[in-house]
């Protein structure tokens, strides 16, 4: 067991970023066509290719995820993706034509400290390129991929995941870039908002504090602007319709809520996706359906807080610190 969405069979990750850029791009490639849906919460989505994931819709299945920085820029990272899925013969066919089918998420990162003159660069494109290929089980969490350039209101952002079975047995993993308008921990200090569904010290084991500090409670937020948002996959290796994607999708934006404050806000995009392999034999019946989305919020709310606990610093003035730096190791 990794702690990673790669726990889930059938799937890898791949993450790639620019320094200098600041910035970066999570894939998520599916050994084969998956299932998937999508949960939008937040009032600033950017997005690409969502809507054929709603039930109705033609296409029933995706050949991959992506999670980008860069805001509407990075919506570029897709079509990276797509060409190195259609370079190795992966795609929907369409008269002969393969088109990969990859839905993406953008957050906002442009104002973290790095050179943003990528204007006349496809920077994004090649970033969602070499993520693709870098797709593997093992991934690094923290200041990497999507993560690289996430902030939060006091400290630095990241790239974060965390899995785990349900009583049915089926695997379920969470994978988040977090760049939330506010708070991942509790007022001044070190303790997670997501302590009470931490697992084996994953983000420092501190639990919450015994009493809530004072100002515990008060929203600290970095403004009015939509330069937030936390983007994030939940899969399973269970059979599951889109429709039941869907129910996941929705039951996993729990895990946003547990992990931070405040969240789907006006000036948020939140979304999560939520995607099924079908590795795992068994029926889906309501119950296991049930099982499988609050274990999705779970991992999502662990997932939030491995991407903030593992983050490192941006190289810049006034850059935001790191947990680690705050709070010590």
């Amino acid at each position: 067991m990794r702690n990673l969405i790669t726990d889930v069979a059938g799937l890898k990750v791949g993450s790639a970023h620019d320094s200098l850029l600041a910035s970066g791009v999570t894939a998520l490639i599916f050994d084969a066509p998956a299932t998937a849906s999508i949960a939008i919460s937040g009032g600033a989505p950017g997005l690409r290719d969502a809507a054929l994931l709603e039930a109705d819709m033609t296409v029933q299945q995706i050949d991959a995820l992506v999670l980008s920085g860069g805001s509407a820029f990075g919506l570029d990272s897709v079509g990276g993706v797509q060409a190195a899925l259609r370079e190795s013969g992966r795609g929907f066919d369409v008269a002969g034509q393969l088109v990969p089918i990859a839905p993406g998420a953008i957050l906002f990162d442009l104002v973290n400290g790095g050179d943003k003159n990528f204007w006349r660069e496809p920077a994004y494109w090649r970033l969602g390129h070499m993520a693709a290929q870098a797709a593997a089980l093992d991934f690094r969490l923290g200041s990497h991929g999507a993560g690289h350039g996430a902030t939060l209101v006091d400290l630095k952002g990241g790239l974060g995941s965390a899995s785990a079975q349900t009583t049915d047995g089926f695997w379920v993993g969470a994978l988040v870039a977090v760049n939330a308008v506010g708070q991942a921990t509790i007022g001044e200090t070190g303790h997670f908002w997501a302590a009470p569904y931490e697992r084996d010290g994953e983000f420092g084991g501190l639990g919450w504090p015994a009493s809530p500090p004072p100002g515990a409670l008060a929203l600290k937020m970095k403004g009015a602007a939509p330069q937030n948002t936390n983007i994030a996959i939940v899969a399973t290796d269970a059979a599951l319709t889109k429709a039941q994607a869907k129910r996941v999708a929705v039951m996993a934006q729990d895990g946003l809520a547990r992990a931070l404050r405040p969240v789907h806000a006006a000036m948020d995009g939140d979304v999560v996706f939520a995607a099924a392999t079908g590795r795992a034999e068994g029926p889906v019946d309501a119950i296991a359906l049930t099982q499988i989305g609050a274990v999705a919020a779970d991992c999502l709310a662990r997932a939030v807080g491995r991407a903030v606990f593992e983050a490192e610093p941006l190289p810049f003035a006034n850059a935001l610190p790191s947990w680690r730096q705050k709070f010590g190791a």
